[in-house]
């Protein structure tokens, strides 16, 4: 597959020298473009990385990095750097963008020819789809965010745990939590697919 113009970085350019990038925020905040520039370089090819493990497609992934620095713009008014590392708020942003492309996607897409089972109708397939989704915009984001990274993008925990900053006890944890609520709110709506309940 050929590479576009991004390095999908597998670690964090993060906070080695956390004073030049609160200089270089703050300097973006009143809408210096060498401070945006900077930014922009030093952040791409992570946010690169991570929605192309998401979308699993390199032009679409491309794609995303643009808008995620396009939404960093008026964005960045409303980081502070108190909360969370500058990084894991610009993934945040690469996350969520990364799940609305999926979700157009899908939605835009014709969904795949799948053979039901005989004693299965086709719409069932479907149906199992839309109640996975709603079961999972029903789950609380960090449990969403950690069941999608690993069961829709397929990292794994200590990847998990890498980019959103979390231990991997957190993530052991909020995984657990997050299937077992899926699974009973799938099962509430009479749809458990054999992965979930294995």
């Amino acid at each position: 597959m050929a590479q576009g113009c991004f390095r999908g970085k597998r670690t964090l350019e993060d906070e080695s020298r956390p004073g030049e990038v609160a200089r270089a925020v703050a300097r973006a905040k009143q809408g210096d473009r060498q401070a945006i520039r900077f930014l922009y370089l030093r952040y791409a090819d992570n946010v690169y990385g991570y929605a192309r493990s998401i979308v699993r497609n390199v032009h679409d992934a491309e794609d995303i990095v643009q808008q995620v620095f396009t939404r960093m713009l008026t964005a960045i008014q409303n980081y502070e750097d108190r909360s969370v590392p500058f990084s894991a708020w610009l993934l945040r942003i690469a996350h969520n963008m990364s799940i609305d492309h999926i979700r157009r996607r899908s939605s835009v897409c014709e969904e795949p020819e799948v053979m039901p089972a005989p004693e299965t109708p086709a719409v069932e397939s479907h149906d199992l789809r839309e109640a996975i989704r709603d079961a999972l915009a029903e789950l609380p984001d960090p449990q969403r965010e950690i069941v999608v990274l690993r069961h829709l993008a397929g990292l794994s925990p200590r990847e998990i745990a890498q980019r959103l900053g979390r231990s991997e006890d957190s993530v052991h944890g909020l995984h657990h939590r997050g299937r077992r609520a899926l699974q009973a709110s799938l099962t509430q709506a009479g749809a458990v697919p054999a992965t979930l309940a294995a």
